[in-house]
């Protein structure tokens, strides 16, 4: 983790250098959906981790915001229900992967449940441990069921943090988000930057990747989202179904 800096752009220095190519990747979102959506065999599930202020909320937004909403479901895990805790750690999850059809977004996901618990010691070190294998196979079950998984871990800076959360106190407007519980998660920053490292070196496979997103630049963030799940579904190529025999023949009555 450390080797990788947030501020990374690629060649890219402004906003406005990459709104066209932006646009771009959204065009080819939407168009790509929509065949996978008619097509109705293979699916897709997108997992977003981050810090909190890491921008999951605004990659949702801004990369999601132009697709079909019925073939696009966004799911936010909070603290688990007392239903959710009489169950195994996958139960809530496993009932939120897509139809065929469908993409599927995880605002927090699965994951938390060898971070959380793990920094917090919700649960012995023995139980976490072992969940990086129970995940793996979770996951390449639901790829031999025909659901893509492709998982971004937004990247930013214990700097950017600080200015995102000054940000939240200064603006009224953005007072709904701010939480005094975060600053508490900001003072074990380090014990979550072992546990994102750990997640990522032992959970990211071949039928499942996680992708590291440089996310102190939002805009930057948005652009390698977008352009790595079009690069995906492309992959995918799923194509419309076979029209109906005869069509050319067929007249609409008055």
């Amino acid at each position: 983790m450390a080797n990788i800096d947030p501020n990374t752009c690629e060649d890219y220095n402004k906003k406005k250098h990459v709104e066209e190519e932006l646009e771009k990747q959204r065009q080819r979102l939407q168009n790509l959906q929509e065949r996978l959506y008619a097509q109705h065999q293979r699916s897709l599930l997108i997992v977003l981790q981050a810090m909190d202020t890491g921008g999951k909320d605004g990659t949702i937004k801004h990369v999601f915001g132009g697709l079909n909403p019925q073939g696009c479901q966004v799911w936010s895990f909070k603290k688990p229900s007392d239903e959710e805790l009489s169950h195994d750690f996958l139960w809530r999850y496993h009932q939120r992967t897509p139809q065929r059809g469908m993409i599927s977004i995880f605002n927090r996901s699965h994951y938390e449940d060898v971070l959380i618990v793990r920094v917090k010691q919700l649960v012995p070190e023995d139980i976490w441990r072992d969940r990086y294998r129970l995940i793996n196979e979770f996951e390449h079950m639901l790829t031999l069921n025909n659901i893509t998984v492709i998982k971004f871990f937004l990247h930013i800076s214990k700097d950017e943090q600080k200015r995102r959360l000054e940000s939240q106190l200064e603006d009224p407007n953005k007072h709904w988000k701010f939480s005094s519980n975060d600053l508490k998660e900001r003072v074990l920053w380090n014990d979550y930057q072992a546990a994102f490292e750990d997640m990522i070196n032992n959970c990211s496979t071949a039928h499942a990747p996680w992708y590291v997103v440089p996310a102190n630049n939002k805009w930057y963030r948005n652009l390698v989202v977008a352009r790595t799940i079009a690069d995906t579904l492309s992959a995918i190529n799923p194509q419309f179904p076979p029209a109906e025999k005869g069509l050319e023949n067929t007249v609409v009555p008055d």
